[in-house]
């Protein structure tokens, strides 16, 4: 347990840490069974514990092909390896910072019993951890930038690349949240459509009605 607090100490203070991967795996086990809480239901508790770091590594692997691709292109190849320590460590942060903010959606789920105020207060949740890992991330680029400009522009364009997927992941995947009248299940009916044509439709039903 010490261990891997000082890992996680290493990752958020930009030092190097031998194993980001086993932080990304166990923080996220811990904030998912915190997520899938609500409702009180033991399989969606086991379910989203399997969840949270599974998005978060498979949006990382669907990512990174493309993402070799751009860095070859640009002639940055060769610091290609340094850059994935560096998206490694902000995927670390992000379970990190859930972990940390935990005991919050644990109060949260205490004081409001709304299934749909609980997937937007988890929401807000997430994207205050994707906040800090950006800062992580932005951090451990700095060298990379220095000794290229380039790396700049790949920066940005693996946040963009990772937001896409990510999106499309978080869908697939759902639910995270137990709905009170659904059965628990593992993937939701629907699973494997397109994030962006269900959105798109919702839209343009709006515009229409």
């Amino acid at each position: 347990m010490r261990d891997l607090l000082g890992r996680a100490d290493a990752v958020l203070r930009g030092r190097s840490s031998t194993y980001p991967w086993t932080l990304i795996v166990v923080c996220g086990l811990v904030y998912g069974s915190v997520m899938g809480a609500f409702g009180g239901l033991f399989w969606q508790v086991v379910y989203s514990a399997v969840k949270v770091p599974l998005l978060l590594l498979a949006t990382l692997l669907l990512s990174l092909p493309s993402y070799l691709v751009m860095n070859t292109l640009l002639g940055v190849r060769a610091d290609f390896a340094e850059a994935v320590r560096a998206i490694a460590a902000s995927q670390a942060t992000v379970t990190i910072v859930l972990v940390a903010l935990a005991p919050l959606t644990l109060l949260w789920y205490a004081s409001s019993a709304g299934y749909q105020a609980a997937i937007l207060f988890n929401a807000a949740m997430f994207s205050i951890a994707s906040l800090a890992a950006q800062i992580v991330l932005t951090r451990a680029y700095r060298p990379l930038i220095a000794r290229s400009p380039r790396h700049r522009w790949l920066l940005w364009t693996w946040i963009v690349l990772y937001a896409f997927v990510g999106i499309q992941m978080g869908w697939t995947l759902r639910p995270f949240i137990g709905s009170p009248d659904a059965p628990v299940q593992f993937f939701r009916s629907g699973d494997w459509e397109n994030a962006y044509v269900v959105v798109a439709r919702m839209v343009v039903n709006v515009w229409t009605r």
